[in-house]
C-alpha cells in the first residue's frame, strides 16, 4: 500500500490555464476533467472548468487543481489549495480520516463519491483543508 500527499491548488476559472502552465515548466502529463465530463454541471457557464485536474511529472513533480463552483466562497489568497492525501486501499484512507477528524470540521463526509469509492474533506484543528480519497485510474475521453 502506498499514499501520497500532493498540494490541490483551487482556482475561479484559471485551474486549465494554471496546470497547463506548470505542465510546460516540469514537463510530464497533464490530466483535466470538467464539470461537464464529470456529469455535475450546476452552471451552465461553468461547465468547461476543471473539476478535477493534475500534472503528473516522472521527475516527481505532481500538483492537482480544480476551480472552485461559484456558489462556494472563494477568496483567492485565503483559501487557495488544499492537501490531497491520495491512497490505493480504503482501509488505509479511512484511518487517516479517523485520526484527522480529531476537533476538525467535516466538510464532505468521507464516503462514495461518483469519481472514487471513497471521498471526504475535512478541515483540521489547525484551519488547514485536507481532502482524501482512494485513487482510482482515469480515461479521458
Amino acid at each position: 500500500m502506498s499514499v501520497h500527499a500532493v498540494t490541490h491548488l483551487n482556482f475561479r476559472g484559471d485551474a486549465r490555464a494554471a496546470l497547463t502552465f506548470y505542465q510546460s515548466v516540469f514537463g510530464g502529463d497533464t490530466a483535466l476533467v470538467t464539470y461537464q465530463d464529470a456529469g455535475a454541471v450546476h452552471d451552465p457557464s461553468a461547465a468547461n472548468q476543471i473539476m478535477w485536474g493534475q500534472v503528473n511529472a516522472g521527475n516527481g513533480f505532481r500538483v492537482m487543481a480544480y476551480d472552485v463552483p461559484a456558489h462556494l466562497p472563494f477568496h483567492r489568497g485565503e483559501n487557495s489549495f488544499f492537501v490531497s492525501v491520495r491512497g490505493e486501499a480504503a482501509d488505509e484512507i479511512a484511518r487517516y480520516w479517523e485520526k484527522l477528524t480529531e476537533d476538525a470540521t467535516i466538510v464532505q463526509p468521507l464516503g462514495p463519491a461518483q469519481w472514487a469509492p471513497l471521498y471526504g474533506m475535512l478541515r483540521d484543528r489547525f484551519g488547514v483543508t485536507w481532502v482524501l480519497d482512494v485513487a482510482t485510474p482515469y480515461e479521458a475521453s
